[in-house]
């Protein structure tokens, strides 16, 4: 995987990609709902971001159903692993992070259940 300076710090600079890796990083796992949900922006948008970390190889997806699932990809570089690391240890009591678990927290109907909102 070739994940250079560049993609990854241009990655993090949006603040829509930023919020999103950081719930991952919190997170083994979440699906596209949950972070339309703890983000409070609507499912397109969250989408194209989604779409632009996994083209860029900082995340991956599983699909189950209906369902996208995201995750951090699991063979990032260990430099990549070390800064986005760094990155959530910083910031994760910070607003908005901090907000955005618990906004997540406190989603209904999370995966598993019988309808994800």
């Amino acid at each position: 995987m070739d994940i250079t300076p560049d993609n990854l710090f241009s990655s993090l600079a949006n603040e829509t990609r930023l919020r999103s890796l950081m719930l991952l990083l919190r997170h083994d796992e979440l699906c596209v709902c949950e972070l339309t949900h703890a983000l409070g922006v609507a499912q397109p948008h969250i989408s194209r971001h989604l779409a632009l970390l996994r083209e860029s190889g900082l995340v991956s997806d599983r699909r189950e159903g209906l369902w996208v699932h995201y995750r951090i990809h699991p063979d990032l570089p260990e430099w990549v692993r070390r800064v986005l690391q760094h990155v959530f240890e910083g910031n994760a009591e910070r607003s908005p992070f901090r907000n955005d678990a618990k906004g997540l927290a406190r989603m209904p109907n999370r995966p598993g259940a019988p309808r994800c909102a």
